[in-house]
């Protein structure tokens, strides 16, 4: 029998009758697809996916995860040392992580000797972190088909693995990140990098602490399953994957390869050697200081005795021609209560001391040490009421604006005979932008605490 004429050939009964399917279950089918279409790449069905390159296998990423095993360490070790150098226990002035409980731990308070310390402890810990930014990504290579293995947690000890390695890759792209944005001064997080990144830290370590207790041993055996004087001798054509093992990172059907692991590794040992050569010049200093492109820009005040790297300007600040102009004036208390207020002619007829110090600050920047002149501290200390052995004091600026107005400085500091209340730098009067009409200069202290603009000196007072 034909089919009437009169009735469209309609869907069968079950199409036509089936639910509309909601946008849960719309957005779960996307999920399920997207899932899928990952695990071609990851080893689950491995004729498809973008995953299958044979240089990927144990040996390739324990030699990864070897440089970062040697380098994570130092860079918690020297972020630690610049969090000490803030002396946060002398008070919450100085505490950019209120919050931190036994996180913030120090083992001693920042000494004043040698004054180029934080210049280099900061200096090695911005420059290796910048360094290991091609590895830290050449690592996150070799093993994101791990990242999307099924099922996602096959026991209690795969469950605590994958969790640390998804809080390490998370941490250290987070670390790395606000490192590199504060370094250019680009604060485009949200909220204050110093609580971000001290936080940010002991979480990376405690999953670092656990994914290396966890993969120790299995990345021992792999860098010693193949000879690295081999694989570097070893051209494209004779590039071969590694045999199939327990990790799932060797593909099982790898494509053709297109590089050799020496390739590889030189590729990644170049961008960290670029890195290197346009960034240490920043601490370093010298002639090497043209080659640091990473450095920040556009703060150098030009050439002369003034002529050397600033982080803010005054009028970044918020500093107003009349809090520097004539009537600016030096209010200096003591702990009794006696206070002096003082011109800034009346500084330059005080004592005069020298000291060639650096200025080093936490995005990894250095000057040379320069020729600072002014008062040295004690004396000041001596001014009102505190001759012989002069307790902390709290510097305030005048700036209106922009974080460290404030500081505290330790009694150790105080003490240095090279801290000075600065009120001239090679020779000449400083520059507004370098802290005119006075500014703290003090051996060892990270740069915001060389406060500039200082309007008031406290001294044993508590805050």
């Amino acid at each position: 029998m034909g089919q009437s004429p009169l009735k469209a050939p309609g869907p069968p009964y079950g199409r036509a009758m089936r639910r509309p399917r909601t946008d849960r279950e719309r957005r779960g089918r996307l999920w399920r697809s997207l899932w899928r279409s990952l695990l071609r790449g990851s080893g689950r069905s491995p004729s498809r996916g973008p995953w299958r390159s044979p240089l990927r296998g144990p040996w390739l990423t324990s030699v990864f995860g070897l440089v970062l095993l040697l380098g994570i360490p130092v860079l918690f070790v020297t972020g630690l040392l610049s969090y000490a150098a803030y002396n946060p226990g002398l008070s919450p002035v100085n505490d950019t992580t209120p919050d931190k409980g036994l996180l913030g731990f120090y083992l001693f308070s920042w000494p004043t000797r040698p004054s180029w310390l934080y210049r280099v402890t900061q200096g090695v810990h911005v420059t290796l972190g910048i360094v290991l930014v091609p590895v830290l990504l050449a690592k996150l290579w070799s093993v994101v088909p791990k990242l999307f293995s099924w099922p996602p947690v096959r026991s209690a000890g795969h469950a605590l693995e994958r969790l640390s390695l998804l809080t390490l890759v998370g941490g250290g792209l987070f670390e790395f990140a606000t490192g590199v944005l504060n370094v250019q001064l680009d604060y485009a997080f949200p909220g204050s990098f110093y609580p971000l990144h001290f936080y940010g830290a002991w979480i990376l370590m405690a999953a670092f602490v656990v994914h290396v207790a966890l993969r120790l041993p299995r990345m021992v055996r792999s860098l010693r399953s193949r000879d690295p004087r081999t694989e570097l001798r070893t051209p494209l054509s004779g590039t071969r994957p590694e045999p199939p093992d327990e990790t799932g990172l060797v593909s099982p059907r790898p494509a053709a390869p297109t590089m050799s692991r020496r390739g590889a590794l030189a590729m990644v040992g170049t961008g960290s050697f670029a890195l290197l050569v346009v960034t240490a010049g920043q601490s370093i200093g010298g002639p090497l200081r043209a080659s640091a492109l990473l450095a920040p820009h556009g703060r150098d005040p030009g050439r002369g005795p003034n002529g050397f790297q600033i982080n803010k300007t005054a009028a970044a600040a918020g500093v107003r021609a009349r809090d520097i102009g004539p009537g600016w004036q030096l209010v200096v208390r003591g702990a009794s209560g006696r206070e002096a207020v003082l011109t800034r002619q009346q500084l330059l007829r005080l004592p005069h001391h020298g000291a060639a110090l650096p200025i080093a600050c936490v995005e990894g920047w250095s000057t040379p040490d320069q020729r600072w002149e002014g008062v040295r501290l004690t004396d000041l200390a001596a001014l009102v009421g505190h001759p012989d052995r002069p307790p902390r004091v709290l510097v305030e600026s005048v700036q209106r604006h922009a974080a460290f107005g404030r500081a505290v400085l330790s009694a150790r500091q105080v003490r240095d005979p090279r801290s000075l209340l600065a009120l001239r730098v090679n020779g000449a009067d400083l520059s507004p932008d370098h802290g005119y009409p006075a500014r703290i200069i003090v051996p060892g202290a990270p740069g915001v605490h060389n406060t500039k603009w200082v309007g008031r000196l406290a001294f044993g007072e508590t805050v």
